[in-house]
């Protein structure tokens, strides 16, 4: 049951105002907005809701780690790469799963705002739900994306599907914070789930792309195509001792980013001494347009300078602004200093978006697109998850100031690893090189 892309000739150069309009950049703006909204209405958001309801740091934290579901993502993918969802397959491989994956995740923020965290056990629940069918739509985008358009072709689609993906957060972030100050949280979670209608419409109309896909005639060779052999393609391609780098590389690289994105901040800005609107439209609503002037710079810094360069400044400079975090700390209540804390973290964090997702795709064999992809994207984002699951606890037995100092701690080996690594792996994909996209 393998699958090859079909061969795409090499398209010639586009200007960059129509390399960033083209129907497929619109299409990944639409698609990235998908993946963004639910993120932090199980995440970030959601510690909102739940420390208004008088929860304890290290339930918050926990609940909010829902969205560790994203990182195992890899277990399922291989039915994204393999397997025609009944009923949802006259869209298409691609489309059909993401379409399956956003009303999972319309059905489940309603579900989650007609429960509310009154009867806790089926909300915990509920809320892993929605993180497993936001999970599966990002494995169908980042499918869809890499098999759209040629990889020479990948870097305005990465920053038009990052812009999305910020929109989404100013909606389920900012927008969504700012209203919970006017009305119930469950009104808010329901007016979410209405956005969702607009990726639906927009997976509606899109074009699938186009792929030879052969289906496996036993159940073995099923198994070994769709879950052994994607595997084993990666290993093989790098060997060993570069893959095992690689691996491991990818599991440092974004501690900073992911250790901070989940429950741990929200009450660090309330206890600060910021009120919910104050958070919602300097953290949410203005810091998003910084994390978006972050995306672009990244986008054009990944095209002129390569993935090498960009993702190399990307990891020092997103991974050193944690310690942004301790000016706050010392300037509680002070809503200019929060306004430079929020640009310098954002900024960074967009900055560092594309020459990440890009340096990722330059790994994937087209032929195993979704598992791949959704196994090194689990990988970067897991030990920041696990190490903010356990962030309420550290903060607890410690100090805010020390977890965040923590979470900086994984840069230099990051960076070692990855001096070490650029010039073995750039043999084995050019995107890498210092000069190439």
């Amino acid at each position: 049951m393998s699958e090859a892309a079909t061969p795409a000739a090499r398209p010639q150069r586009m200007p960059i105002w129509k390399a960033f309009t083209q129907p497929a950049a619109w299409t990944m703006f639409f698609f990235g907005f998908s993946s963004g909204l639910p993120f932090l209405l199980v995440s970030g958001t959601l510690a909102y809701w739940l420390h208004a309801r008088g929860m304890e740091l290290k339930d918050i934290t926990m609940i909010a780690s829902a969205s560790l579901a994203y990182e195992f993502k890899f277990v399922w993918a291989p039915l994204l790469d393999h397997w025609r969802l009944p009923g949802f397959a006259r869209l298409g491989q691609r489309r059909g799963w993401l379409l399956l994956g956003q009303c999972g995740v319309t059905g489940g923020i309603l579900a989650m705002a007609a429960l509310a965290p009154d009867s806790i056990g089926v909300f915990i629940v509920v809320t892993l739900c929605v993180a497993f069918f936001g999970a599966t739509q990002d494995s169908a985008i980042d499918a869809y994306r890499i098999e759209i358009v040629p990889a020479e072709a990948q870097g305005p689609l990465v920053t038009t599907y990052v812009l999305g993906y910020r929109v989404g957060f100013i909606l389920s972030g900012g927008i969504a914070l700012i209203m919970a100050d006017h009305m119930s949280w469950s009104v808010v979670y329901v007016a979410m789930a209405a956005c969702m209608s607009i990726p639906i419409i927009a997976n509606l109309v899109a074009k699938e792309p186009q792929a030879h896909r052969l289906h496996a005639k036993r159940w073995a060779e099923a198994m070994r195509q769709g879950v052994v052999e994607p595997f084993v393609d990666f290993f093989r391609r790098y060997g060993w001792l570069l893959a095992l780098v690689t691996l491991l590389f990818i599991l440092l690289f974004k501690i900073p980013e992911q250790a901070t994105i989940g429950g741990i901040v929200s009450p660090f800005y309330r206890e600060m001494g910021f009120s919910r609107t104050a958070i919602g439209t300097i953290t949410k609503g203005y810091g998003v347009f910084m994390g978006i002037a972050g995306v672009f710079v990244g986008g054009i810094a990944v095209e002129r300078f390569g993935i090498r360069r960009s993702l190399l400044a990307g990891i020092i400079l997103c991974g050193c602004s944690n310690f942004l975090y301790l000016w706050l700390i010392g300037n509680q209540g002070n809503l200019a200093v929060l306004t430079g804390v929020i640009s310098g973290l954002n900024f960074t964090l967009g900055f560092l978006g594309p020459p990440a997702v890009a340096f990722l795709s330059a790994l994937v064999s087209v032929q195993h697109t979704a598992t791949q992809y959704a196994l090194l994207s689990s990988l970067v984002n897991l030990p920041g998850k696990l190490l903010g699951f356990f962030a309420g606890g550290i903060v607890m037995a410690t100090s805010y100031g020390f977890y965040f100092a923590l979470t900086v701690v994984a840069v230099l080996p990051a960076v070692l690893l990855f001096l070490w690594l650029e010039p073995r792996l750039r043999p084995h994909i050019a995107g890498v090189q210092s000069g190439g996209a």
